[in-house]
């Protein structure tokens, strides 16, 4: 199941123009594509006489002409055209789903279009502020349900593990964290004393020595993560205090939209507030990120088959009361919202 009114990363900003495209969210196949002024479209990806995909079809200027028998249908789904015939079927359109681009992407509202509110698109601090630097969006297509996804993204503990390499520094395993919940999101987060830079951060941070780190998992409903982290000279970190000139801030956005319950499109972007003219880091930070990702893809999508083919019952343990809390939350909200439908 799946909460519908909300928005969803239908794809990057470079993924679309002028030529017909065919993706799937929720289930739901759909066509995208660019009005002749730039402005993102997508309909129901299917013609209302034999369901014949309209992404087979031709676009002509604003308009999708059906590959069938030429029923041709405008931005909003509406058939325009019926060349076989002198009148236009009554019930001859497809749905309209309302789309938005922002943040390098094109947001898709997959339930009812008059509750689409732009508003509702997450902010992004910072995302224009040129003394930050932001790698391109990036995705990739994982093979598991989207909340084995967000469970990974707000286990804070797993890079012990997953990610020795790359992002683990000692102790990681053993220092507790705190939960905060919220209406919209939940925060998994702990501050770490004295520490090391991990290998990922290392180069990018611009002091020497140890620091004071703190790991910020944030997960927003029902399928954006929020993962932030901040180094900061030793004896500066910690709740609440200020943030030092040389202090490193480093955000992740993660997008996961559903294709359907066993496969995700897990897009995101980085930013950070340093370099924000470097295309090196920029290239540097998207491939380091790529690696990391696709360990945790790796992993994920191998519980994804195992909890799937189980004979025997799994246990949970006191690291999961984030994402258990996560799910019972969402879970309350598919079914609110599919109690007002």
């Amino acid at each position: 199941m799946f909460l519908r009114n909300t928005w969803y990363v239908a794809v990057s900003h470079n993924e679309i123009d002028r030529n017909l495209k065919s993706i799937t969210i929720l289930g739901e196949k759909i066509v995208i594509y660019r009005r002749e002024d730039g402005l993102p479209v997508a309909l129901e990806d299917a013609c209302p006489h034999r369901k014949l995909p309209l992404s087979k079809g031709r676009l002509t200027d604003d308009t999708i002409e059906c590959g069938y028998h030429g029923l041709t249908f405008d931005c909003t789904g509406a058939c325009v055209k019926a060349p076989t015939q002198d009148r236009i079927p009554p019930t001859a359109k497809v749905h309209s789903y309302p789309v938005v681009e922002r943040w390098g992407f094109v947001w898709i509202w997959m339930g009812n279009p008059n509750r689409a509110v732009e508003k509702k698109i997450i902010h992004i601090d910072n995302y224009d502020n040129p003394s930050w630097g932001k790698t391109a969006t990036n995705t990739l297509t994982c093979a598991c349900n989207y909340l084995y996804l967000v469970d990974n993204l707000l286990d804070p503990f797993h890079v012990k593990w997953i990610h020795r390499t790359s992002l683990v520094s000692k102790g990681v395993d053993k220092i507790s964290s705190k939960m905060d919940t919220f209406n919209d999101r939940l925060i998994i987060s702990r501050w770490m004393y004295n520490q090391d830079p991990p290998p990922f951060y290392a180069p990018l941070i611009q002091f020497d020595g140890k620091c004071d780190r703190l790991q910020h998992y944030e997960a927003r409903y029902p399928s954006i993560a929020v993962n932030k982290s901040i180094f900061t000279p030793v004896g500066t970190g910690g709740p609440d205090k200020p943030y030092q000139d040389n202090t490193f801030i480093s955000i992740s956005y993660s997008f996961l939209t559903p294709v359907d319950e066993n496969t995700t499109h897990y897009h995101w972007l980085q930013q950070r507030n340093s370099d924000p003219d470097s295309k090196e880091v920029n290239q540097s930070i998207s491939d380091g990120l790529r690696k990391i990702f696709i360990e945790d893809k790796d992993v994920v999508e191998a519980v994804h088959n195992g909890m799937a083919n189980k004979t025997t019952q799994n246990i949970d343990l006191g690291l999961d009361a984030g994402p258990l809390y996560f799910r019972r939350e969402l879970e309350r909200m598919i079914n609110a919202e599919h109690d007002e439908s």
